[in-house]
């Protein structure tokens, strides 16, 4: 045999065992790394029934979906986030005040800087009148000038003014074992549909089982909007067709939340405009079907809080048509106008409940008479 055919067959052989070699490798690779990982472990042939069957339903995951169910922040977690916020965001009309009660001479004009201010942050001309004629009596007859007292006696004269002694509850108590049912209620734009789908985080945070009603058939988004809130906290949405009666969804979602035992029914009405007669009416027939089957524990009206006095106009018409039980002010951070909680408690007779400050799903928060003056004057 001629020695280029010997080179030729040893050339081949070398050829084909490096093909062998590759191919072993990458068959290796479709492998597991190791025999042990197919083997049933120590703890598993000791212990089967910490593995459960599997068929165990994820408790962060959604009924009938794949998105994880969230947990909201709990009540006293907001308070300290949202003060730190409301007192940057109003931090100009606390320092305004402090800055005209710290002079060394109150003359009129003084007084009349203090009293613009006020007006300027929507408190009102009754209340501002009433704040200004007591804030000069008190120094007047203490005599102080020192700057320390004179912003205690103005921290306890906005605390009156606030309210302290309202009652701020969220009233959720429904009778002989039915959920209780709160309304919302507002114009569009001042973020009502976004305050229910936060109030359902609050009532979820608190262990309560919550039920959705989407009763603003006429704003094409607004049910989309909160199925996506009700779904990130595992809460039941009933909604109807677009366009459809307000009043039957609102009936659905009650009568879903005694089927099911819910602790709450929220509805979100459609965003009426308190100039349409016919539409507010519409609303009151809301609450009235409702009311068939339980009573209406809350009504909540939500207001843009830079709306200033025509956020009062519209408290004032809505109240008229659903008896309004607590204020949801909204948007009230990035402004000085903090005085809005002031006047439209004077001009209904009805406490703000809750504060909407900032864009996260967690930016509503129980209000607090002394807390909201604190920030305003940290």
């Amino acid at each position: 045999m001629s020695t280029e055919l010997l080179l030729i067959i040893a050339l081949s052989a070398i050829v084909l065992c490096a093909l062998v070699a590759g191919f072993l490798m990458r068959r290796g690779d479709e492998l597991p790394p190791t025999i042990e990982s197919d083997l049933e472990t120590e703890e598993e042939i000791l212990h089967p029934e910490a593995l459960g069957t599997g068929d165990e339903p994820d408790p962060d995951v959604a009924p009938g979906g794949t998105d994880t169910i969230e947990r909201p922040e709990s009540a006293g977690g907001r308070l300290v986030r949202l003060r730190a916020r409301l007192a940057r965001s109003n931090s100009s009309l606390g320092k305004g005040l402090l800055a005209i009660l710290g002079r060394s001479d109150l003359d009129q004009s003084a007084w009349d800087e203090l009293e613009e201010t006020l007006l300027a942050a929507d408190v009102g001309v009754g209340p501002t009148t009433e704040l200004v004629d007591n804030l000069r009596t008190r120094l007047r007859v203490e005599g102080t000038t020192d700057t320390t007292r004179a912003r205690e006696i103005l921290r306890e004269e906005l605390i009156g003014l606030v309210g302290p002694d309202l009652d701020r509850r969220l009233h959720v108590t429904g009778d002989d074992g039915k959920p209780g049912v709160v309304l919302v209620v507002g114009v569009n734009g001042t973020g009502k549909t976004t305050t229910v789908g936060r109030l359902a985080r609050v009532l979820v945070a608190e262990d309560r089982r919550v039920v959705l009603g989407a009763a603003d058939t006429f704003r094409a988004a607004a049910a989309d909007q909160l199925q996506t809130w009700g779904e990130r906290v595992g809460a039941e949405i009933v909604r109807g067709p677009e366009g459809g009666d307000p009043a039957s969804v609102g009936f659905e979602a009650v009568k879903a939340g005694i089927e099911t035992g819910a602790d709450v029914v929220v509805v979100d009405t459609a965003g009426r405009l308190h100039t349409k007669s016919g539409l507010m009416d519409e609303l009151g027939k809301v609450k009235r079907v409702v009311e068939k089957q339980a009573p209406v524990t809350e009504v909540l009206l939500v207001i843009d809080a830079t709306t200033g006095q025509n956020g009062l106009t519209q408290a004032r018409v809505f109240s008229e048509v659903v008896d309004v039980t607590g204020i949801v002010l909204t948007k009230l951070d990035g402004t000085a106008k903090g005085g809005i909680v002031i006047a439209v408690q004077r001009e209904l007779g009805v406490p703000v409940k809750f504060v909407g400050l900032g864009e996260g799903a967690d930016d509503l928060a129980p209000f607090d008479a002394t807390e909201f003056v604190d920030a305003l004057l940290d």
